[in-house]
């Protein structure tokens, strides 16, 4: 396992990248609506990273067909854009992307009411986050990486939710995905050490049922098995000499 430390230019492009993405993220939590479709999320998310200068780093990826991973209700992450699938009252949407600024990559991804939703699909959405947040409590220089996960599972599994296992957090630089795997449930072991200049992308995806998931026939879109809603939050983060910077937060 190779994970880089950045250089103090690494850093700061590092942050130039994730504000840009941070932007984007906030213009387009302003269109979620009922009525609207998940083609028009992704049309505007695209929009907005070409229009820093940017580009996607989703698109293609792998063949992804998309700028922006759209994902309703239990689709956990991956969901495909389409002009057809037009959002309703009540449902969740996972908005998850990234761009490339000069070389370097940034990864963020949020969920989002769409109109008024359950007190029991909030709460989901408000676990998944505060996760993130439990997590980083541990991101410090001389901690260990697996503190950030069990953590995590700490948190969550107090609510009885089930913690994706198939999809992970992960490193984060001049690639979308570099090492570490970062996984959001208990381990083992202890997990590399952590240094300052690490950049880790941090991203709980949380299930309402049961963890286990499944692939759709289009190979992308992952859902909970048992049908019921997921929710995901992620963050790129820096580690420092003291506190963790969330790199993707205005």
């Amino acid at each position: 396992m190779a994970i880089t430390i950045k250089s103090e230019r690494e850093i700061q492009l590092m942050r130039e990248s994730c504000k840009l993405l941070a932007k984007v993220h906030e213009e387009m939590a302003k269109i979620i609506r009922p009525g609207i479709s998940t083609y028009d999320i992704d049309k505007l998310g695209d929009q907005l990273i070409r229009g820093f200068g940017c580009t996607p780093n989703f698109l293609d990826y792998n063949g992804f067909p998309a700028s922006i991973c759209v994902s309703v209700n239990e689709e956990v992450v991956h969901g495909i854009p389409n002009k057809h699938r037009i959002l309703q009252e009540g449902d969740i949407v996972s908005l998850d992307c990234g761009l490339i600024y000069k070389g370097y990559h940034s990864d963020a991804a949020r969920t989002y009411a769409v109109g008024e939703v359950s007190p029991e699909v909030q709460q989901l959405m408000d676990v998944t986050k505060q996760a993130f947040f439990e997590g980083i409590k541990y991101a410090k220089a001389g901690n260990h990486l697996f503190d950030i996960s069990n953590a995590i599972d700490d948190y969550v599994s107090g609510f009885g939710y089930g913690i994706v296992r198939e999809l992970v957090g992960h490193g984060i630089g001049t690639v979308l995905h570099e090492d570490p795997q970062i996984p959001n449930f208990r381990q083992n072991r202890r997990g590399p050490k952590l240094y300052p200049g690490m950049t880790l992308a941090i991203e709980p995806m949380i299930n309402m049922g049961r963890a286990d998931v499944e692939w759709l026939d289009d190979d992308w879109t992952v859902v909970a098995e048992d049908g019921l809603p997921s929710a995901h939050y992620e963050n790129t983060i820096l580690i420092t000499e003291g506190e963790p910077e969330i790199l993707t937060i205005l």
